[in-house]
Formats: C-alpha cells, sequence, structure tokens
C-alpha cells in the first residue's frame, strides 16, 4: 500500500472516530438536557426583567438544581430560544427538565397567583386581602379613585365586584385584579338583566344589582333566592318597608358588634329599610350570579314575610300575613330557648 493510501485510509478512520465521538457526544447532550433537574419538591424560579439565559442557567446551578449550565445556554443559543425567555416567577415541579424549563420560560408560562372572594363578600374586606396578598402589587387609590380609574366616577364601589376566584401573576396591582372583577360584574349584570322578567319592582340594572346584594345577605340556600326576591318584589309594589336587617348592619359599618338593637333599628339612616321605604341608595355586598339571577326573576309568591326556620339549616319560613309571620316568629323563639337549655 503507498504512502498516499495510507494517509486517506488514516484520514477515512479519523473521520469515522470523529463523528462517533461526536454522535455520541450529542447523545449525551441530548441525555443531560432531558433529565430532571435536582428537585425533591416544587420550588419557584424568578427571572428578572432582562435575564439572559445565561443567568438563569447559573442561578440554577447556584442552586443545586442544575448540573451543567453551560450546556443549557449552548442549546439556548443552538435553537435560537436563549434570546426568547420571559421574566415573572415560575414553579418548577419534580420531572422539570432543562428542555421543558426552557419551553417554560419561552412560552412566558409564569406561575399564577390566586384570590378568591366569596358571595355576600363587602368591598372593603375584598379591598384588603387584596392588598394585603403577597404577590399583589398595592396601590394607595382610595375607593373614589379606584372607580374613577375604572371609569365610574362618583359610583359607590359597593356591589361593583364580582366575587370569583382570580389567578395573577405576582407583581400584579391591585387595580388590575379590580379591574378584571369590576368587568366581571358588569359582564354578569348585564346577562341578568337582559334575560329578566316582566313587571319587576326594580326598574334599572343598578336596582336589581341593590336588590341582589340584599339577597345575598338574607340566605344561603340557592334554593330560597328566587321566593325571597318575590317577597322582596311583592313589598316593594305595595310601598312596604322592606325591613330588612343586612341593609340596617350595613349602615352600622363598624359601629355594629354582633348584636342588632332595637334603637339600631328605630334609627333614621339611609340604610335602614325599617324607616325608609324601597331599596337602600347602594348595594350592600357583592352578590354571587345566583342572587342576581333571584334579583330579576323572583319566584311569585303570596308571602310578604320569612323569618329564621331554626333548623340550623339556614333555612327560613315564609308567611302571606302578619298574624302567620308573627307564629312563626315565636317558634323560633321557642325553638331557640329549648336548644340553649
Amino acid at each position: 500500500m503507498g504512502r498516499a493510501a495510507k494517509w486517506l485510509l488514516a484520514a477515512a478512520a479519523g473521520a469515522v472516530l470523529l463523528a462517533v465521538a461526536s454522535g455520541a457526544a450529542t447523545w449525551y447532550a441530548w441525555r443531560a438536557l432531558n433529565a430532571p433537574l435536582a428537585l425533591e419538591e416544587r420550588t419557584w424560579l424568578e427571572v428578572p426583567s432582562g435575564s439572559p439565559l445565561r443567568r438563569v442557567s447559573e442561578r440554577l446551578a447556584e442552586r443545586g438544581l442544575l448540573a451543567r449550565p453551560w450546556l443549557l445556554t449552548a442549546y439556548g443559543r443552538v435553537t435560537g430560544q436563549a434570546t426568547r425567555i420571559h421574566a415573572g416567577e415560575y414553579e418548577l415541579v419534580p420531572g422539570t427538565t432543562p428542555v421543558s424549563l426552557l419551553d417554560q420560560l419561552v412560552a412566558g408560562q409564569v406561575y399564577l397567583h390566586q384570590i378568591t372572594v366569596v358571595e355576600g363578600a363587602r368591598f372593603a374586606d375584598f379591598l384588603a386581602a387584596l392588598r394585603s396578598h403577597p404577590a399583589v402589587t398595592a396601590t394607595t387609590l382610595t375607593p373614589e379613585e379606584i372607580m374613577a380609574e375604572l371609569g365610574q366616577p362618583g359610583v359607590h364601589p359597593e356591589g361593583q365586584f364580582f366575587p370569583d376566584t382570580y389567578r395573577f401573576p405576582r407583581g400584579t396591582r391591585d387595580i388590575d385584579v379590580l379591574r378584571t372583577a369590576h368587568d366581571a360584574m358588569q359582564r354578569r349584570l348585564q346577562e341578568a338583566w337582559e334575560a329578566r322578567a316582566d313587571n319587576l319592582a326594580v326598574q334599572t340594572p343598578y336596582e336589581a344589582l341593590i336588590l341582589a346584594s340584599i339577597i345575598e345577605k338574607e340566605t344561603g340556600l340557592a334554593a330560597e333566592r328566587p321566593l325571597i326576591a318575590g317577597v322582596f318584589h311583592e313589598r316593594l309594589r305595595r310601598g312596604m318597608l322592606l325591613q330588612t336587617d343586612p341593609t340596617v348592619i350595613y349602615g352600622l359599618g363598624d359601629r355594629f358588634d354582633g348584636n342588632l338593637r332595637r334603637r339600631d333599628l328605630e334609627a333614621d339612616t339611609p340604610y335602614n329599610t325599617y324607616v325608609r321605604r324601597g331599596l337602600p341608595p347602594t348595594p350592600i355586598a357583592l352578590p354571587g350570579a345566583e342572587s342576581l339571577a333571584a334579583a330579576v326573576a323572583p319566584a311569585a309568591t303570596d308571602a310578604l314575610f320569612f323569618v329564621a326556620s331554626g333548623r340550623g339549616d339556614g333555612s327560613h319560613v315564609f308567611s302571606a300575613t302578619l298574624e302567620e309571620h308573627n307564629r312563626a316568629v315565636r317558634a323560633l323563639i321557642e325553638r331557640t330557648a329549648e336548644l340553649q337549655q
């Protein structure tokens, strides 16, 4: 074999070895990129705005989660993903690999925190809970400024936010969550109003919202809401006082200590429906969908009164006459006294 032939054979062998080595290196690199991070439980990764993938990889290595940070950085550069990552807070769970993590960063699949607003809560409670949430950026906007920011200057904030569970990334401002809840209430109220029954005692969507808030505070039983709505509609038609305790309690504000006294029922305030006819001036709580629906689709009833049944299930006894109602009240008092013995 000539010298040239030997050289060509050696070159060919070297090329084969190089190809094999390159293939093996690629296989090992891909295997490492798809191996789970060193996670025993879920944790979070904060990616500040403007952070390069290299710094994210190094931070993972510093926390002992990633053995070869340079490999993830190189993979990101080769695939063109290194410059497409999004800032935010990310949840890392056991089984997350460098490749799947990079996919998360590029897609901006940030971790979403949440807050749940229960039906019947007050706006002040919602705002306080929102501003104390560790993932929310609290502003110093007053309730009046909040409503102006939402395009509703001069509108009382009570009742204007739909009770639900809201999810948001860390750093979200309170006004942005409030805007979502406000838009949801506007939409729900409009849907309810468009589906309203004929000949209602309320004339506007806002009056329906006020009534819905009262219904929300009067009962937690879905089956009773249309019937309670029917009682209130009938009393409004007849020009009767609504005589509903939740409105009086709302008017008392922080002065309410859990006991509603006779002097409270006799005090002339805008929210005292024992002395003022018609609806109170504003909602008294954040009503849910079922109360909104009941307010505009009341049950047909001849009942004008209701009182707690005392059975412990939140139910009420409905009466068409004052005499029947007084008997139901006496029965409640007797039942309560028996339980206290």
